[in-house]
């Protein structure tokens, strides 16, 4: 009888078990870009279960086509996508039916960047050089604006597009600054080729804070507030994890894919990205939203006013 009633339970708590597999609720996740320590929170969260532990089957997946996640989203074809804020602000003023649950980077990694031994010193040495860049649009502005917070304009530089050569142009000195360098990774691949580099950070040079990377869902999703609560508790999970324990947690995020992730830039990358990373994934800073929601709008990047901040960004 024993016998019978304790394998009567094993059997019990296998079904039980299976059960909770099969409730687990798959989503699928596009990335902004192959991985990257930009992705940190996601990797890790996958990698040491905990996804798992918030009953969630998260996929990653690396686009084709950068520009193609948060449309994939739109167009209900992803459950979820990493973005930027600023990229999202526009894909609003298109009416994409989007809304940020959850912050991976909240600051800037955009950045303007010079040689160290260069002729660029400041700012405002920039009179009369050439500026490399490889998006129009966005980098144009950010470019715009430090520059008149330094006495200069657009027309004091010569704009060059170097299709995202960035780094290389540099070296080359085809160009006496970058624009659109990622702090983080920019640096360290010049450092890596034996030329020191400069980042100006735009925020400090007269562009208002943003949120570099976020996650969008489908405004049809929006109202799973329990759901998106369970994936930043694990995304909350994952920092806390990374901040505790940064080697382990390096030795982990390259162990996801051995052959692309283990490699000089990207330890280093690691280590200068993990200050950028949220602490605090679901918060929603709404008046900063606002705030830069009227800078596009002033800089013409959108060309309606911008909506109320809860209509598209929420904290689930």
């Amino acid at each position: 009888m024993r016998l019978i009633k304790k394998g009567g339970l094993i059997a019990l708590s296998l079904v039980f078990s299976s059960q909770l597999a099969v409730a687990q609720d798959k989503l699928s996740l596009a990335l902004d870009w192959f991985v990257n320590p930009d992705h940190a929170h996601l990797v890790i969260a996958q990698q040491k279960g905990f996804f798992k532990e918030q009953g969630l089957a998260v996929e990653l997946i690396e686009p084709a086509d950068p520009s193609m996640p948060p449309k994939l989203v739109a167009a209900g074809k992803a459950d979820l996508a990493v973005t930027y804020q600023p990229q999202l602000h526009m894909q609003i003023d298109e009416e994409l039916p989007l809304t940020r649950i959850s912050t991976l980077v909240d600051n800037p990694l955009n950045s303007l960047v010079v040689l160290e031994d260069g002729p660029v010193q400041q700012i405002s040495d920039l009179k009369g050089k050439k500026v490399g860049f490889s998006v129009g649009g966005f980098e144009d502005v950010l470019l715009k604006v430090m520059l008149q917070h330094h006495g200069l304009s657009m027309n004091d530089v010569e704009l060059i597009n170097v299709n995202w050569s960035l780094s290389p142009s540099l070296i080359a000195k085809k160009t006496d600054a970058v624009i659109g360098s990622f702090r983080n990774f920019e640096l360290n691949q010049m450092l890596l080729e034996n030329h020191k580099g400069r980042a100006f950070l735009v925020e400090e040079h007269g562009v208002p804070v943003y949120e570099e990377l976020i996650i969008v869902v489908n405004n049809q999703e929006r109202g799973q507030a329990e759901k998106w609560q369970r994936f930043n508790r694990a995304l909350t999970q994952a920092i806390a994890y990374i901040h505790a324990q940064p080697e382990q947690a390096w030795e982990d995020f390259k162990a996801y894919k051995p052959k692309e992730l283990d490699t000089e830039l990207n330890r280093l990358a690691w280590k200068d990205t993990l200050p950028y990373l949220a602490k605090e994934p679901a918060k929603l800073d709404a008046a900063r939203y606002q705030s830069f929601a009227q800078f596009m709008f002033d800089n013409q990047l959108i060309k309606k006013a911008p909506p109320a901040v809860d209509s598209y960004a929420i904290e689930p």
